[in-house]
């Protein structure tokens, strides 16, 4: 009777054992595939653009595709460090805290990007005189420098935070790489909570303002009506793009509530919410955007139809 209650409890314990690994490398495989397509259908709008030279002074195309490729690090750089808590449980601090901050600043990148192109359009409309001599190529790329600038900021305060709370010792060790289990200190947290709310508060008062303004001045034009509608209708979609990309910050707290309502399923849940939440706006927000620009759309559509043609007509000689 001992040696079958053994034998079922290993039979048990392996099929567990079996269980979780499945659903491990089901997760896993779900997170790369999607990864790998968000960054295939982005990697066709940098494509376009480098293959098309009259976007490259157009400031408003200059500030799209460096959205686009920044959430293609994001994308990168999320994947990776979801797939690493399965794989490389011991990751080096020093590694762990680098990707940390790679990713907390191609995060932040985001919303400051579409600050800066709503502010591009709301020059283009109510400045247009100015436009041409305000917005240059050349200071495109400076706001892009301070882009990152600024956005690298929380990362580098969470790292000197880390130096200072805790002993330098700590760099030393190898644990989980998680923005959680590396920065779990209180003033982590009340960091954290400050500088979301400045970026965020920044951003919306930015575009609140520059679509109350091209408002205003749609309807005061008496000529050139559509296209102060249009960039209203621009605005707007950037603050649904901005909505879109924060809704990464709410995924701790669905994962809470989720998890108490439904314990069993905390895991299954958290897995998806990270789907949701944070690799699906990364597709829709610049897909929405780039298909809504005929001009751009346009250009994408030749570029794509030409090599199509010429695939097809390659295997039909040979």
């Amino acid at each position: 009777i001992c040696n079958c209650k053994r034998a079922m409890n290993s039979t048990m314990f392996q099929n567990s054992a079996a269980d979780r690994y499945a659903e491990a490398f089901a997760k896993n495989f779900s997170t790369v595939l999607l990864g790998i397509i968000v960054n295939c259908v982005n990697g066709m709008f940098v494509f376009t653009f480098f293959k098309s030279s009259v976007f490259y002074n157009d400031p408003r195309y200059i500030l799209y595709i460096h959205m686009v490729i920044n959430d293609m690090l994001l994308v990168f750089f999320s994947v990776s460090l979801v797939v690493m808590a399965y794989a490389w449980p011991k990751v080096p601090l020093p590694f762990c805290v680098s990707l940390l901050i790679i990713s907390s600043t191609t995060h932040k990148n985001t919303p400051l990007t579409l600050a800066g192109m709503a502010v591009e359009r709301y020059i283009a409309i109510c400045k247009p005189l100015h436009h041409h001599q305000i917005c240059t190529v050349r200071r495109t790329y400076i706001l892009i420098s301070l882009i990152w600038g600024v956005g690298v900021l929380p990362g580098l305060a969470d790292l000197i935070l880390l130096s200072i709370v805790r002993p330098l010792s700590v760099f030393s060790t190898s644990g989980l790489c998680s923005t959680t289990n590396v920065y779990s200190t209180p003033y982590h947290e009340e960091q954290s909570k400050i500088t979301h709310g400045i970026y965020t508060s920044a951003v919306w008062v930015i575009l609140v303002f520059t679509y109350c303004r091209v408002l205003i001045a749609a309807r005061r034009a008496s000529t050139d009506k559509s296209s102060a509608k249009k960039a209203q209708s621009t605005i707007l979609l950037h603050g649904i793009q901005l909505l879109l990309s924060m809704m990464s910050n709410i995924t701790p707290v669905i994962d809470k509530i989720y998890g108490l309502l439904v314990p069993t399923l905390r895991s299954k849940i958290t897995f998806f919410n990270y789907l949701l939440t944070n690799l699906l706006p990364r597709l829709l927000s610049p897909l929405i955007y780039g298909v809504r620009d005929k001009h751009f759309f346009k250009y994408m559509k030749g570029l794509l139809s030409c090599r199509l043609f010429n695939v097809k007509v390659e295997s039909i000689k040979q």
